[in-house]
């Protein structure tokens, strides 16, 4: 089986036969240009975004989305800001259940200033035009949520609603180095030992519509001269960082998923002829993923592309999607920190 690689992007020709070493994207972390943070910051980086039925009660939907990768494995350099969310930035969890690829529903957090190791949140409960204004809008459904940072869980509950906020153990596994090296997987996963700062939700189900189908993405959006600024986005899981270009991931992170198709039905198709796929399959496999949206059944298992679990093997399946099955797993397990009930994430990881 020849090699195929996903290069760093700079002439637009991601696939190529290659063994040497270059660079290359990973999950949805680090999805800025240049293998960058969104803004240079990386409290500003949505890596995940999970939705499943609740272990313990099958008339509720879990949703989290995680950020804030306190890890990078080389070439990434490091970044040092601390584990907090970024104060004042907008997090949301969207929710398109009628299929128009538009939010009708959406969970939205603004976190306080970060002051001797402690921050608190605000969450709000969004639907029909409330839950497409760019700024917080809707029910206030809880304020002062404690962010925690120490491993302690700290759930807040009302009406049925389960919430949590914090510093938890990253869920995501990848062998970056066999990325690196050729497509030549060394079993060694790099995420092992990160942290992300997370926020998941257990809600009922009926809270996300009537359709047992649902659409679920997140974002998160700063201020700039006092407008919000759209920074992140996503819904499947390694997509921008893989497979958009540099020069073109900052504007994909600032643009909507109804606009998808339009905008990248006929790069992507490109891109994943040059994998191997004749012309008429790489456009069916390229709507496989578009719009960004990670699309969840909640008749069935959640196994993505069917919503997403935390024991997803992913980072194979973005290779196997982009080579036409030409590239095999890499052979990594699930970590082993999760937890069987809410919040699932791990505790988090000491610093290293």
């Amino acid at each position: 089986m020849a090699l195929i690689e996903v290069r760093s992007f700079d002439n637009g020709n991601p696939m190529r036969e290659a063994n040497s070493d270059r660079e290359t994207r990973m999950s949805n972390h680090f999805s800025a240009d240049n293998l960058k943070f969104p803004g240079d910051d990386r409290r500003l980086d949505l890596t995940d975004v999970f939705a499943f039925t609740s272990s313990s009660s099958p008339d509720k939907t879990v949703l989290i989305m995680d950020a804030n990768p306190t890890g990078a494995p080389p070439p990434i350099p490091e970044q040092h800001q601390g584990p907090e969310f970024y104060p004042g930035a907008v997090y949301r969890i969207n929710v398109d259940s009628d299929g128009d690829t538009r939010g009708d529903v959406a969970f939205t957090f603004v976190f306080s200033d970060y002051r001797d190791g402690t921050q608190t949140g605000t969450a709000w409960y969004a639907t029909g035009a409330d839950a497409r204004r760019p700024e917080p809008a809707g029910e206030v459904i809880a304020d002062a949520i404690p962010v925690t940072f120490d491993g302690s869980v700290k759930p807040v509950e009302k009406d049925q609603i389960r919430l949590f906020t914090g510093l938890r153990s990253d869920p995501f596994f990848a062998d970056v180095e066999g990325a690196l090296h050729g497509l030549e997987w060394t079993g060694h996963d790099d995420f092992a030992g990160n942290n992300v700062d997370c926020i998941a939700l257990e809600v009922p189900s009926s809270m996300l519509g009537p359709s047992p189908t649902i659409g679920v993405w997140a974002t998160i959006s700063r201020r700039n001269n006092g407008k919000l600024e759209q920074m992140d986005r996503g819904g499947n899981p390694t997509i921008n960082p893989f497979i958009n270009p540099d020069g073109q991931k900052n504007l994909y992170n600032a643009r909507q998923p109804s606009d998808d198709v339009a905008n990248y039905l006929g790069p992507w198709s490109k891109v994943l002829e040059e994998g191997g796929y004749s012309a008429e399959d790489a456009k069916a496999a390229a709507m496989q993923d578009l719009p960004d949206i990670l699309r969840y059944d909640r008749t069935k298992p959640a196994a993505y592309p069917n919503g997403r679990s935390l024991t997803d093997d992913v980072f194979s399946m973005r290779f196997a999607w982009l080579t036409n099955g030409r590239i095999g797993p890499t052979g990594l397990q699930p970590h082993d920190d999760m937890l069987a009930q809410f919040p699932y994430l791990g505790p988090p990881n000491p610093e290293q």
